[in-house]
């Protein structure tokens, strides 16, 4: 624990007035879409482009993907912990016995009232180049890591009643490993984390279909996930949380809420199901979905709000 930094962080905390009951605040009926669609594809094509190496951690490539990801906090005006975003961190690589050296990239947005935090992660790492192929990782995970610069250009702007904290989040294709890092060594005290909302693939189906892991877990997230299903034109559907049909379609741990949820925190996880790219050199931006990629990542930043617009019904 960080006491300056968590009243720096928690500032004039104060109770939530809204409680447990009553009914669920929701935003206004609207079009379906939040983001910057120019800006967040751009960021998207700058991320997933040849030039960054597959972003695989450790690698110059990475260091290019983290340097865009700073600029991009820094122009947003959203706040670090201490006098920097960039949150290093070593590992031993599992194959080798290694030592890595990833980053994570993390920021926080001051809420009104609440000493509650919502956490928002992406991570922003790949596998790198193999076999003379760069792996660009459109989808996995350059759409989550631009929809977390769109999150955060949104929130920036229109204050949030609780604080949120984002993070870009390194060497998660190597064992979740920025994601153990956080909790490792936090920049605040984690028992402040309400729910963490996790994106990780979340821009490319022919199918329209873009599923939220967690419920299952975290029943009293279901409400939320229901209410932003109805202010969606994509299909925003629950599931792949729990061994059923079989142990591949559970994704409890299979990204970075994975570690989290091990602590005990509850957790939405956005993602879609795998496609012909996952993993392989054909996983570029010219693939993925962009109308759809566009409403997804804006359905993610609906949920944010309700959450933001409800967290007492989780305590």
């Amino acid at each position: 624990m960080r006491p300056a930094l968590l009243i720096l962080l928690l500032a004039t905390a104060a109770c939530f007035s809204g409680g447990r009951s009553g009914p669920l605040v929701v935003a206004e009926p609207r079009q379906d879409v939040l983001v910057d669609s120019a800006m967040l594809l751009a960021d998207l094509h700058a991320l997933a482009a040849d030039s960054m190496q597959g972003r695989a951690t450790g690698t110059e490539g990475n260091a290019m993907a983290r340097r865009y990801i700073v600029s991009a906090f820094q122009r947003s005006g959203v706040q670090p912990f201490g006098d920097s975003f960039e949150h290093p961190f070593t590992f031993t690589n599992r194959r080798d016995s290694s030592q890595v050296n990833g980053v994570n990239v993390i920021g926080w947005v001051a809420g009104e009232t609440s000493d509650k935090v919502i956490l928002v992660v992406a991570h922003y790492d790949h596998v790198g180049v193999r076999n003379g192929q760069v792996y660009n990782g459109a989808d996995d995970n350059a759409s989550g890591t631009a929809a977390l610069l769109a999150m955060i250009q949104h929130f920036a702007y229109a204050m949030p009643q609780h604080t949120i904290v984002f993070a870009a989040l390194d060497a998660e294709e190597m064992g979740l490993q920025g994601a153990r890092a956080f909790l490792n060594d936090p920049p605040f005290d984690p028992a402040a984390i309400a729910v963490v909302v996790n994106m990780d693939m979340i821009s490319r189906s022919e199918s329209n279909e873009l599923y939220v892991a967690g419920t299952s877990h975290y029943p009293q997230l279901g409400q939320f996930v229901d209410s932003v299903a109805a202010q969606t034109s994509i299909s925003l559907l629950k599931g792949h949380d729990t061994p059923n049909p079989t142990q591949r379609d559970d994704w409890t741990n299979q990204s970075d809420h994975g570690v989290f949820h091990a602590a005990g925190i509850p957790f939405l996880y956005f993602g879609v199901e795998d496609h012909p790219g996952y993993h392989q050199p054909t996983d570029d931006a010219s693939e993925i979905t962009p109308a759809f990629y566009i409403r997804a990542a804006s359905a993610v930043i609906m949920a944010v709000e309700v959450l933001d617009r409800n967290l007492a019904r989780l305590e």
